[in-house]
């Protein structure tokens, strides 16, 4: 079973940055979409950013201008630069990719801290 992990989460000032990167544990054919969703205590998880295999990206409203997702060519994996840090950012943050056979993977998520 292929498996996702993500790294780079932490705790950081507002105003703050941090990378999310991922790592599959084998390689992944046929993706169609790659991005990252975060899940707040007490909410829904919702998209952050995502690219899809045509190069479309999408942001949450909420990170425009200030989150910057990119595709890590050696690994086929989604990365996600975040500046401006907000406390409001403060969740823990999946990588997930989808493919062209309708397989959608999921990593077991990293935490982002953001201190007021």
């Amino acid at each position: 079973q292929l498996r996702l992990v993500e790294s780079g989460g932490g705790l950081v000032q507002a105003g703050g940055s941090l990378r999310l990167s991922c790592a599959a544990s084998g390689r992944i054919f046929g993706i169609t979409a790659m991005g990252w969703y975060r899940q707040a205590p007490g909410k829904q998880r919702e998209l952050v950013a995502r690219i899809t295999g045509g190069g479309v990206v999408n942001y949450a409203d909420s990170v425009k201008g200030r989150f910057t997702i990119s595709r890590d060519t050696t690994k086929n994996t989604p990365t996600l630069q975040m500046n401006s840090l907000k406390p409001e950012d403060t969740a823990v943050y999946y990588c997930n990719i989808y493919t062209s056979r309708n397989a959608d993977y999921w990593g077991q998520g990293t935490q982002v801290t953001v201190s007021s």
